[in-house]
């Protein structure tokens, strides 16, 4: 589990909690409404239904699990998993790289070492390489868009809340004890609609963009990384070349850690 992720989420309602507690004359209890939280939620997710194909919607728990539980790849093994193809390129040839296929985990890094094997033009190489990018960053892009529209439609949904509120409230003018009961009541809904916005899902959507941006640097130093052997680099040339990818005390090599 990504422990920013749930520790700023626990932070954020923690704090909220506690300002109720100390608050004075507040109690918890008027802060909870369920066809409030009914108005917000449920319309926000209907209007979702209606901004995308069905197709896209089953696809929510699974971008929802990446916010909290995202594959990342760390640069530094894939920099030195690069130089070692490199090695075994230069030394043994690149058809010797085809007794490592099975070694490797991640797909992108095999689908270019299957073309480097089999001699693949660079050109093309690079196209196909990044062609496979172009397809990832469309779902990526797809997955931020969902939770980007829960997170612009939950406010709107809290005014309407508040508005059916207010009209409920205004037709019952004659009782005025039920006035300000009422009033909170309207005001809850677009506390509500705030809340999920802005505690939950844009910031879901830009942790989102986030991995979508480290993942796309990793397999940029892949597609230079794959090229360079293809071409017959130096594994020496290869490993500075990617090493500019990284902070001077991550770098990877004898000479990096000297440094």
């Amino acid at each position: 589990m990504d422990k920013a992720t749930a520790g700023g989420l626990v932070s954020g309602i923690a704090l909220l909690l506690l300002a109720i507690a100390i608050a004075p004359g507040s109690s918890f209890a008027a802060f909870i409404d369920i066809p409030s939280a009914a108005v917000v939620v449920g319309g926000a997710i209907a209007a979702c239904f209606i901004a995308f194909p069905g197709a896209a919607m089953l696809l929510f728990p699974k971008v929802l699990k990446k916010v909290f539980f995202p594959k990342q790849q760390e640069l530094a093994p894939v920099i030195t998993q690069i130089v070692e193809f490199a090695e075994i390129a230069r030394r043994d040839g690149i058809l010797a790289l085809e007794a490592k296929t099975e070694e490797i985990e991640d797909p992108f890094i095999l689908l270019g070492v299957q073309m480097a094997v089999d001699g693949t033009d660079v050109d093309l190489m690079e196209q196909i390489l990044r062609t496979e990018m172009e397809a990832v960053a469309g779902r990526h892009k797809n997955g931020k868009s969902l939770m980007d529209t829960v997170g612009r439609y939950a406010p709107a949904f809290g005014m309407i809340g508040t508005l059916m509120g207010l009209i409920i409230m205004l037709g019952n003018m004659d009782d005025p004890e039920a006035i300000g009961p009422g009033m909170a009541v309207a005001l809850i809904t677009t506390l509500y609609g705030a809340l999920v916005s802005n505690l939950f899902f844009l910031p879901f959507a830009d942790k989102l963009a986030f991995y979508s941006k480290q993942e796309f640097q990793v397999r940029e130093v892949i597609i230079k990384g794959l090229i360079a052997i293809q071409e017959g680099d130096n594994p020496r040339v290869i490993e500075q070349k990617l090493n500019t990818f990284l902070p001077q005390d991550q770098r990877v090599g004898k000479d990096s850690q000297a440094a």
